[in-house]
């Protein structure tokens, strides 16, 4: 059962803890008794004695920096924080909700720009990253791309339509445009959503983006089913896991074959 005091395989305690018996090992060339546990002066005659102690009075090595929770590994520990208490002990920082927290764990701060445009030199943190770049027409290597002509590519390659829409009869995003008659006296208002902006060219901004634009995708997930206007959008949805269709490394993984190569889509 262990005794009160550090003791050396060699049968000499410690009472004064155990850094002298780590003194005395060092100088000696004897050994601590083989099953001890991390925390504490006890030690036991089998692994699975000395693990059923450390989880009995939770004596693991590693401490929750929140709470007085103890684990087995680094990871453990990590994992828990995480999931428990929405805590990033690299940046010490507490997040509102566990999607929060995933999200900053996947941003650039902890995983770089590892994601490569097809078309350019531009590099993302995310799938997302690099879907809105080429979604949103900025990438100097492929001027052409917009949220069509990648709902077009993407389309091409989901003939079972898991992710994108079959629309009958689609032949574009509609175009929108303001004119004078957008002014209310105080604003230049959306007509659709009557949204209201300082300046014609804001309001115009808001007309080319896909607001008010068909959705073209849709999670494949039966309990989910959400729909999206943008690949950006439906990316960054599975990226959140928000319904667990999909893990993050695999958005990450499958990017590349939506929007170049020959490769149908598939998670």
């Amino acid at each position: 059962m262990g005794n009160f005091h550090f003791e050396c395989s060699c049968g000499k305690q410690f009472p004064a803890g155990w850094r002298a018996r780590e003194n005395h090992c060092k100088a000696t060339g004897h050994i601590r008794p083989r099953w001890e546990c991390d925390t504490c002066h006890r030690y036991f005659t089998s692994d699975t004695a000395r693990w059923q102690h450390m989880e009995a009075v939770n004596h693991f090595a590693w401490e929750c920096a929140i709470c007085d929770e103890t684990w087995p590994t680094e990871k453990a520990r990590r994992e828990h924080e995480a999931e428990e208490h929405h805590y990033c002990c690299d940046c010490d920082r507490t997040f509102t909700s566990y999607n929060n927290m995933k999200m900053h764990l996947n941003s650039s701060t902890h995983r770089g720009t590892k994601i490569c445009c097809p078309f350019c030199s531009g590099k993302y943190a995310t799938a997302t990253g690099l879907v809105h770049h080429l979604e949103s027409g900025s990438c100097a290597g492929a001027p052409n791309l917009n949220r069509d002509q990648i709902y077009r590519m993407v389309r091409s390659k989901d003939p079972s339509g898991m992710i994108s829409k079959n629309l009958i009869g689609w032949t574009g995003s509609s175009t929108y445009e303001a004119t004078d008659r957008a002014w209310n006296g105080s604003a230049w208002e959306c007509y659709f959503c009557h949204r209201q902006f300082g300046q014609m060219n804001s309001l115009n901004q808001h007309l080319k983006s896909p607001t008010h634009q068909q959705a073209l995708y849709h999670c494949p997930k039966a309990s989910c089913r959400m729909e999206f206007k943008t690949l950006a959008a439906i990316i960054n949805h599975f990226e959140s896991e928000t319904c667990g269709f999909t893990r993050f490394e695999n958005v990450q993984n499958r990017v590349g074959d939506m929007i170049k190569g020959g490769k149908l889509i598939g998670f």
